[in-house]
């Protein structure tokens, strides 16, 4: 048992309007897929939180939207890290926690890829674990760039993933990562 899924930020927050067109509405349902199987198989299954310190922030503690949401709810034995950065290796004891347990494969699925997805993996696979995305069991919204010009969600999630796979993870769908274990 030396390998681990880390569901990231899959918060209600993320259902909200605010952040605009997103794009693998089946991410959720892909999550759900591999935490069913990881829990059959009894490895170790890790969420991953954001929290916000801001009370009018979608992610703030005492709001409903910083829940996670009900399709993948943590059971009582699955730990859930909280974190107010990007990565979920800054300012927690995640890095500890699987150094302690051997872990040495990371899967890593949740929300958003470019945002806290990209800059977990990347710290994983620098820290030295063997690190998957899965592609299909994340998503991301379509972001304005620097010159003002909107680039859709499908096009930043396809380059955030580009930019992990074969140098900071190995990036599988869903049915690929089924089949690898």
């Amino acid at each position: 048992m030396n390998k681990v899924l880390l569901i990231v930020d899959v918060q209600n927050a993320f259902l909200d309007a605010k952040w605009g067109n997103r794009n693998n509405p089946d991410a959720e349902r892909n999550i759900k897929t591999i935490l069913t199987e990881w829990r059959r198989r009894e490895f170790e299954v890790i969420f991953i939180q954001h929290i916000s310190e801001k009370p009018d922030s979608l992610f703030y503690v005492d709001n409903e939207s910083c829940n996670i949401q009900d399709i993948i709810k943590p059971v009582n034995t699955e730990r859930i890290f909280t974190k107010n950065v990007n990565s979920a290796f800054i300012g927690t004891s995640l890095e500890n926690h699987l150094k302690n347990k051997d872990i040495k494969e990371v899967v890593i699925t949740g929300l958003t890829t470019p945002h806290c997805v990209s800059t977990t993996a990347r710290m994983s696979g620098n820290l030295g674990f063997k690190t998957y995305v899965i592609s299909d069991a994340t998503a991301a919204f379509g972001l304005t760039d620097q010159t003002g010009t909107y680039v859709d969600a499908d096009t930043i999630h396809n380059i955030s993933l580009a930019t992990l796979h074969n140098e900071f993870a190995n990036v599988l769908s869903t049915n690929d990562l089924l089949k690898r274990i």
